[in-house]
C-alpha cells in the first residue's frame, strides 16, 4: 500500500464521513459546514490523483461560492439556525431508497465492466479546458452568472422588509420605530 493509496482512503473516509453528516444533522448552518469539509476532502482527493486544475476549481467554484451562498441565503432569509423539529421525519424510508439505489448501482457497475481494463484518452491540460470553456461554453457561463447575481439581489430584496415599500407606509415604519423615543423628545420640550 503507497502513500497515494492510505490518502485516499483517509479522504475518501473523512469525505464519506462529512456527507453522511451533512444528511443527518438537524442544524442547517452545520450542515453547510460539513458541506464545506466534504467538498474539501473531494479537492484533497482531486489533488492526490494528480488533477489540480479540477481541485482547485473544486475549492473555488464549490466551496468559495455555492457553499457561502447557501450559508447566505439562510442568514439572509433569516430561517431558524438551530434544530428543526418541523423536518423531524423517520429516516429508514429514505435509507432504504438509498442503501437499494446505491446497490443496485454497484451490482450495475460491477456486471458492466467486471475486472476489464479502460484505455484511457491523453490527459488533457489547463490550457485545452480554457479554451473549450471560453471558445465553446461562453454563453451558458454568463448566463449562469447573472443568474446566480440575481438570485443573490433577490436574496437581500426578501431578506430587508423596507426596501419596495411606498412612502407612505416607509413613514408608518418610521413612526412606529421612533415612537419610544419620541416621547424623551417630548418631555424635554414640556
Amino acid at each position: 500500500m503507497t502513500a497515494a493509496d492510505v490518502l485516499l482512503l483517509g479522504l475518501g473516509a473523512v469525505a464519506v464521513g462529512s456527507a453522511l453528516l451533512v444528511v443527518t444533522t438537524r442544524h442547517i448552518v452545520r450542515a453547510g459546514l460539513y458541506l464545506v469539509v466534504c467538498l474539501g476532502a473531494m479537492a484533497g482527493l482531486y489533488l492526490v490523483l494528480t488533477a489540480e486544475l479540477v481541485a482547485w476549481v473544486q475549492v473555488l467554484i464549490y466551496v468559495g461560492a455555492v457553499v457561502v451562498l447557501l450559508l447566505f441565503a439562510v442568514m439572509l432569509t433569516r430561517a431558524p439556525i438551530g434544530a428543526s423539529d418541523d423536518l423531524d421525519r423517520p429516516g429508514w424510508p429514505a435509507l432504504l431508497v438509498g442503501g437499494g439505489a446505491g446497490l443496485g448501482l454497484a451490482g450495475l457497475l460491477v456486471d458492466a465492466f467486471r475486472w476489464t481494463t479502460v484505455d484511457l484518452p491523453e490527459a488533457g491540460t489547463a490550457e485545452r479546458l480554457g479554451t473549450e470553456i471560453f471558445r465553446s461554453w461562453v454563453l451558458p457561463f454568463e448566463v449562469l452568472s447573472v443568474l446566480l447575481l440575481a438570485a443573490l439581489v433577490g436574496a437581500i430584496v426578501v431578506s430587508r422588509p423596507d426596501i419596495g415599500q411606498r412612502a407612505g407606509n416607509a413613514d408608518i415604519g418610521q413612526r412606529a420605530g421612533n415612537a419610544d423615543t419620541a416621547g424623551i423628545g417630548e418631555r424635554a420640550d414640556r
